[in-house]
């Protein structure tokens, strides 16, 4: 299971929203299930702890935090099909806009409930990857907003592509640059004030001058730095299984599919169950390990779909029905999801995300 910290979720925020003017707000971002720990009661923590807003991925998990009652506003970061506009409208979410088929599909679904459809006009500054580039279709979008009725334009934003490298030679600051003019560009048709939005999780820490009306917070909320100026955080998944059998091996025997581990020695090797399909990624295999009353052990041959094997000879009281944390913290020891991904050369970010839906959460000090 996953044990999900709500207390570190809303200190996390707390962090955070301390680098923060008083007038900025904040927005916390709980897409992709809140970045596995649980969109739900994640959104809730992060809104008890002072978040103004809170931002999705697609449409779906909006509807998904409306049918758990949650009313504050929600932003819907990715594009959409046309089809999807009567959904959006229907669910009170605001969406990020950057084609005129799309702003269209939404007025008229504004029309058809008789709500009007909020968006957040989506600026290309550096990320390459969606939004408006030039000053000149900025205006053109916004003019065709503002004409129409049954639809609001409330925010505008773009996303930092190297705000955590320690050396992005100036692009962050030239994203920002960009991101000035054209929110230039938007005053001069549209003098009403919007919420401006620029700054992600690694600008709350590092670049104040991109926190503007609102920022963004992802990995820090889950307790992560994104860079080495965000401190204070607490990580809030440990997860954990129990071992079901501990048995002796003598030399010469393997372990897994393929045989890939054979023992050089009597050995004491513990199964627990959990694998791939529980999101314990098979790349693992080899590399990685757990922890054993409060002892490292490591990983033995390959991991499969539902169970691992791990070494646990010098851990002589081991047994089955013993707690084994896969990412977290035992005693005084520490496997942080930085550490699983170094194993698999990928981020934080991916490892959080991993654990499957058949993987239980499980919510403490809510």
């Amino acid at each position: 299971m996953c044990e999900i910290d709500l207390s570190a979720i809303r200190r996390n925020v707390g962090v955070m929203k301390e680098r923060l003017g008083k007038n900025t707000k904040f927005l916390a971002v709980v897409k992709a299930d809140a970045y596995g720990h649980g969109a739900v009661p994640v959104a809730r923590a992060a809104l008890a702890a002072g978040a103004d807003m809170l931002a999705v991925a697609i449409v779906e998990e909006g509807i998904e935090l409306r049918r758990a009652g949650i009313t504050c506003p929600i932003l819907v970061l990715g594009g959409i099909e046309e089809t999807a506009a009567e959904a959006v409208v229907k669910a009170d979410l605001t969406q990020a806009v950057f084609r005129e088929e799309t702003i269209r599909a939404l007025r008229a679904a504004g029309l058809k409930f008789g709500k009007t459809a909020k968006v957040h006009l989506k600026l290309e500054t550096g990320m390459n990857r969606i939004g408006v580039r030039t000053a000149q279709r900025v205006r053109e979008l916004v003019g065709l907003i503002d004409s129409m009725p049954w639809i609001e334009l409330t925010g505008c934003f773009t996303h930092m592509a190297t705000a955590d490298c320690e050396d992005d030679g100036g692009a962050t600051l030239e994203q920002i640059r960009r991101f000035e003019t054209l929110c230039e560009a938007i005053r001069e048709v549209h003098p009403a004030p919007i919420t401006r939005h620029a700054g992600n999780t690694a600008c709350i820490f590092r670049y104040p001058q991109a926190h503007f009306d609102m920022v963004r917070g992802g990995i820090a909320l889950y307790g992560y730095p994104p860079v080495p100026q965000a401190t204070g955080l607490a990580p809030a998944m440990r997860w954990v299984t129990r071992a079901v059998m501990v048995k002796e091996l003598q030399a010469g025997d393997r372990v897994g599919y393929g045989g890939t581990f054979a023992a050089d020695k009597p050995m004491r090797v513990m199964t627990l169950p959990v694998g791939y399909a529980d999101g314990y990624r098979r790349a693992i295999s080899g590399k990685g390990c757990v922890l054993v009353r409060g002892q490292r052990a490591k990983v033995l041959g390959r991991v499969c779909m539902d169970q691992i094997m791990v070494d646990v000879t010098d851990i002589p009281d081991a047994q089955a029905g013993d707690e084994a944390v896969l990412m977290g913290v035992q005693g005084e020891e520490c496997i942080s999801a930085e550490e699983m991904a170094s194993w698999l050369d990928t981020i934080s970010y991916e490892v959080l995300c991993s654990p499957s839906r058949r993987v239980p959460r499980v919510y403490v000090n809510e």
